[in-house]
Order: C-alpha cells, then sequence, then structure tokens
C-alpha cells in the first residue's frame, strides 16, 4: 500500500516541536496509535534538520506510521519522507506533487469552507483544519471553533482531514463529537508523561466510528 492509500484510515497526526528528547517522544507515541508524524521547525536549517528527519523517519516506519515534513518539500525529498504538509502561504501544490511524486501525501492547512474546497480542487490529499480553539501562537480572535469542524462534517469530504489547535486530552471528546475524523495534536502527546497512553486516549474517540 503507498503513502497515499495508508493515508486513508489516519486518525491521528502528531506535529512535532524542537526538544532534546523529541526522538524518544516520537516513538513512543507512534508506538501508542498516531499514524502520521509531521516534522516541524521553523528556525532550523534544511541542513541541520536533515538527520532528525531520517532519525524519526526511521521511527515511524518501524511502527507503521507515516513520516511528512511541515512546509519544506525539499527537506521531504532528501529525508525520504512520505509526504509534506504545506500552509496557506506555501503556494500552489501542483510543483510540490511534481517534486515529490504522484504516492506522495500532500497535505493543505485550511480556516474555512471556501479553503477547504481549494485544497480539494488543488488535489490535496489531507486537511489540517483550525485552529479549533486558542492555543500560545493562535489568540481567541483567530480561532475558527467547533462551528467549522460541523460545517466541514456536513460537507462528507472526500479526504481524510484533522482538526487542530488546542486539542487536547481535555477538548477531544466534544471535538470528535462535532464530526472530525481525526486530531492533529502537538502538546497533548509530546507534553504528556507518557506520550503513548495519551495517544491510546486520543484514538479512543474513533473506536466505535468507521473511518472516513
Amino acid at each position: 500500500m503507498n503513502p497515499r492509500e495508508r493515508l486513508q484510515n489516519a486518525r491521528l497526526l502528531l506535529v512535532t516541536d524542537p526538544r532534546p528528547d523529541l526522538a524518544e517522544r516520537v516513538a513512543a507515541a507512534v508506538w501508542g496509535g498516531m499514524d502520521v508524524v509531521q516534522l516541524r521547525d521553523k528556525h532550523s536549517s534544511r541542513e541541520a534538520l536533515l538527520s532528525l528527519a531520517e532519525e524519526l523517519k526511521g521511527i515511524c516506519e518501524e511502527a507503521g506510521a507515516l513520516f511528512t515534513v511541515n512546509d519544506d518539500a525539499e527537506l521531504a525529498s532528501l529525508s525520504g519522507a512520505a509526504g509534506v504538509h504545506l500552509g496557506q502561504e506555501d503556494g500552489p501544490l501542483a510543483p510540490v506533487r511534481e517534486m515529490l511524486g504522484p504516492e506522495a501525501v500532500v497535505g493543505r492547512s485550511v480556516g474555512s469552507i471556501d479553503e477547504s474546497r481549494e485544497a480539494l480542487r488543488e488535489g490535496a490529499d489531507y486537511l489540517g483544519v483550525g485552529t479549533i480553539y486558542a492555543t500560545p501562537t493562535k489568540p481567541e480572535g483567530e480561532v475558527a471553533g467547533l462551528d467549522l469542524i460541523r460545517d466541514l462534517a456536513r460537507e462528507r469530504l472526500p479526504v481524510p482531514w484533522f482538526a487542530i489547535g488546542g486539542v487536547t486530552l481535555e477538548t477531544a471528546r466534544e471535538v470528535a463529537e462535532a464530526g472530525a475524523p481525526g486530531f492533529a495534536v502537538v502538546r497533548a502527546v509530546l507534553d504528556a508523561e507518557d506520550p503513548g497512553e495519551a495517544a491510546r486516549e486520543l484514538r479512543s474517540h474513533f473506536a466505535r466510528a468507521p473511518a472516513g
């Protein structure tokens, strides 16, 4: 099964942040049930991140998870990642698909119904939808809230999508009940005392729901 096919059953996406024990925490998280890991580091150079990307890719492959890279298609190509995630400001999807090949996973961040529809027209394989709740980097005035989740659930999107932004062990239930078919998280797992157990708890919200 190629990465795009494997993505179809994904429920949990882990977005990383820089920390000294990242590899150890990612390993625990993927064995706990994270389906996709996205390496995100806005400050380090591509050269500095390449060895970390290769290490995380190996960890993910061993556990059966997909490894992707945020923003940087070149880093994704160099590290052999399964794909790349693009924000709204990261340019068109087509050149990235051409660089990485037809089986690569290419995701897009969206914050509205219109952005979601445009991402699908571009050929995005999955969507990161949010921000759902205020976070340290997204103040209250910039959040989309649960209404966006409810609206997108009614759209019956043909690709996987993940609610992101303030999804925690405490808020996950209401996000799932609003209709989100998956979660994208950072601190909810990486800051947990046991990242594997945190991943299992998040996955439990989808235990009785079919994917898609």
